[in-house]
């Protein structure tokens, strides 16, 4: 399968599966589900290790493979789980599948990359690896923030010469910051938003 034709099924598989996510939002919205969130949070949380799990392995698979809007999973990890919990799995599971990334672009090389981002993002960021002293520290400021294209550092990371204990590092202090910002921001708004048509 080509790169193009693996980006346009990405593409598809993502709209489809946001258009899903709605729609069974708006189900279990009607049906009452989200009017006892503590009771929901309190089952999960005592549902042992399966629920947590699942939620973990869903966020590495939206990281590696994103058909799964990434900030859809942030907010159902806090909403689903609770604050602390919820931010707990979304660490878990994001510096997990960066790190999967990573050593996916570092062992397959651009041929990888080219089959989950366009040729025009791979040459538009592609330019700031030449020098590997500034790419660290671009690289560490860019997840530190909650607007940067992780992901697709993350890809591009492993194709420069970043030793993978930097690039753990780099993730597992950074993400804290840009993982708690999304989760807030997201579920304030979809509070608000309850209010409002609720």
């Amino acid at each position: 399968m080509s790169p193009t034709v693996s980006r346009r099924l990405l593409n598809v598989t993502t709209l489809l599966v946001l258009l899903a996510t709605i729609g069974l939002t708006i189900y279990w919205w009607r049906l009452g589900v989200f009017s006892d969130l503590p009771h929901l949070q309190a089952y999960l949380n005592g549902s042992g290790l399966l629920g947590p799990l699942i939620f973990i392995v869903i966020q590495i698979i939206q990281v590696v493979i994103p058909v799964i809007p990434g900030g859809v999973s942030l907010a159902a990890g806090v909403v689903l789980f609770g604050p602390w919990s919820g931010f707990l799995y979304n660490y878990l599971g994001i510096c997990i599948g960066s790190m999967i990334n990573f050593l996916l672009a570092r062992h397959y090389g651009k041929p990888f990359i080219m089959h989950v981002i366009s040729e025009k993002t791979y040459d538009k960021y592609i330019g700031y690896t030449t020098n590997q002293k500034q790419f660290d520290r671009l690289f560490a400021l860019a997840i530190f923030l909650p607007v940067a294209p992780d992901d697709v550092l993350c890809l591009l990371a492993g194709l420069t010469k970043m030793k993978t204990s930097t690039f753990t590092w780099i993730i597992l202090l950074g993400k804290p910051v840009t993982i708690a910002a999304y989760s807030w921001a997201l579920v304030t708004g979809a509070q608000w938003l309850m209010k409002l048509f609720g």
